[in-house]
């Protein structure tokens, strides 16, 4: 390493508010990255960097040495356009599942490098897992030769991509610096940068089941990713979506893989398909495939409505060695041993719904990790018969719950406590609150 700098030298400059240049924090990255840096001394400028912020130019050297501390795809041999849509995460999203075969299936081109859950549930890739022969590892020439045949590859990201990130995501996790605007989205930007796709749609989410509780901090955050990928040179634009109660009525994998499914044929939940027509349509606009917002929201929805947009799902499917009868008929997939049906101890309306433990009961049934190493139960999860604004009657079911797991009776006390059931009929907040372009 340059005996230009000193890491000392930096700690201090970020801990009096003074900015960062390129070439301190390519000595901070590439140090830490080789083992040169030490621990406490690189969880120090994290401190600082949480308590003193960064600016625009040092949040995008931040996220720029990332990104070159791997490898980066390159997809210059899948023809056409190459659009992508990340989501900060969320309680039942499982909209790659149904945004992907959508994009697909009106000619347009979704290379997807996905990553598993930790925390509340699976991640796109465990949900994939639960299809029986599923392979989420694809060669690089694989991953090129399926897209430019079905439009659509949905993967597991390469450890090479942006090792940095990876690196100090632990660091951060240990260190409570998780929670820093530059930090988070130099992050999430990084590996999306490394990735090889030239449009990039982010789908940020608020509220009380989402990481950035309020749309004030979902906006930085996404204004803050936005510059990142302008700087980069890459077509960013970002939407806020609320997480004040979960996406479609399934939380879980096997479950979740049924919704998106039944959205594709047409049969799913109202909140999901919204959004994914929402989002694609933002892409297609981007791509220049359609003249206005309207003019692509009805090309998706004839890709609905024709069966194609299904057929992409099972073209994928087949293609990544998937046992299509599962999808054809879903009744195969299997089903957790015990079940449990939450009801209503009141006569109301929902009034609200604590997503975020509606996640972590989930995860006690073994839908997702509590550390890396968990397996998941691909059968747990946890089936919703009502959200907020529903009518309900007492012993009326609001969910139902299933694992493999014994005992889930306690849980199921826990989610009761998750519905808020009030007399008068609550406001539904909507959906999908801005959309912020690059």
């Amino acid at each position: 390493m340059s005996e230009q700098f000193r890491m000392y030298d930096i700690i201090d400059k970020k801990k009096r508010g003074e900015a960062l240049n390129r070439e301190e924090i390519a000595y901070f990255i590439r140090g830490y990255v080789s083992g040169e840096i030490p621990d406490y001394q690189a969880s120090a400028l994290l401190m600082a960097i949480c308590f003193m912020g960064m600016t625009e130019n040092e949040t995008f050297y931040l996220t720029e040495e990332m990104v070159n501390s791997g490898k980066v795809m390159d997809l210059s041999a899948v023809n056409g356009l190459k659009l992508d849509k990340h989501s900060t995460g969320g309680v039942g999203d499982k909209t790659s599942l149904v945004l992907g075969p959508m994009i697909a299936a009106v000619n347009l081109k979704m290379p997807k490098a996905s990553g598993r859950g930790l925390g509340h549930t699976g991640g796109t890739l465990d949900k994939l897992e639960s299809i029986p022969g599923f392979r989420v590892t694809l060669s690089e020439q694989e991953f090129i030769d399926q897209v430019n045949s079905i439009n659509l590859a949905i993967v597991g990201q390469s450890a090479e991509l942006a090792p940095a990130d990876k690196k100090l995501y632990a660091l951060r996790d240990a260190t409570c610096t998780v929670d820093s605007i530059p930090l988070i989205a130099s992050s999430i930007m990084s590996k999306k940068l490394a990735d090889g796709s030239d449009i990039q749609l982010l789908d940020v989410k608020f509220g009380q089941g989402a990481f950035m509780k309020t749309i004030q901090d979902a906006r930085h955050l996404a204004h803050t990713m936005i510059s990142i990928g302008r700087k980069a040179g890459k077509v960013t634009c970002a939407e806020l979506t609320s997480m004040d109660q979960p996406l479609g009525y399934e939380i879980g994998n096997i479950n979740e893989v049924i919704e998106a499914v039944d959205t594709l044929r047409g049969k799913g939940p109202k909140d999901l398909l919204d959004l994914c027509l929402h989002s694609g349509s933002i892409l297609l606009k981007l791509a220049n495939a359609a003249p206005s917002l309207e003019v692509a929201e009805r090309r998706l929805r004839q890709a609905i409505d024709s069966g194609d947009a299904y057929r992409s799902f099972v073209s994928m499917v087949r293609n990544q060695g998937g046992d299509v009868r599962y999808i054809e008929d879903t009744s195969l997939f299997p089903t957790a041993r015990y079940s449990y049906e939450v009801k209503s101890i009141a006569d109301g309306y929902v009034a609200e719904m604590n997503t975020y433990d509606l996640g972590i009961q989930a995860m006690r049934l073994g839908a997702g990790r509590q550390t890396a190493t968990d397996t998941i139960d691909h059968t747990a999860g946890i089936s919703l018969k009502k959200k907020v604004g529903d009518r309900v009657r007492r012993d009326e079911v609001l969910a139902v719950l299933h694992s493999e797991r014994s005992g889930i009776a306690d849980i199921g006390r826990e989610v009761l406590a998750d519905f808020t059931i009030r007399g008068e009929k609550p406001e539904v907040p909507p959906l999908i609150a801005e959309t912020i372009y690059n």
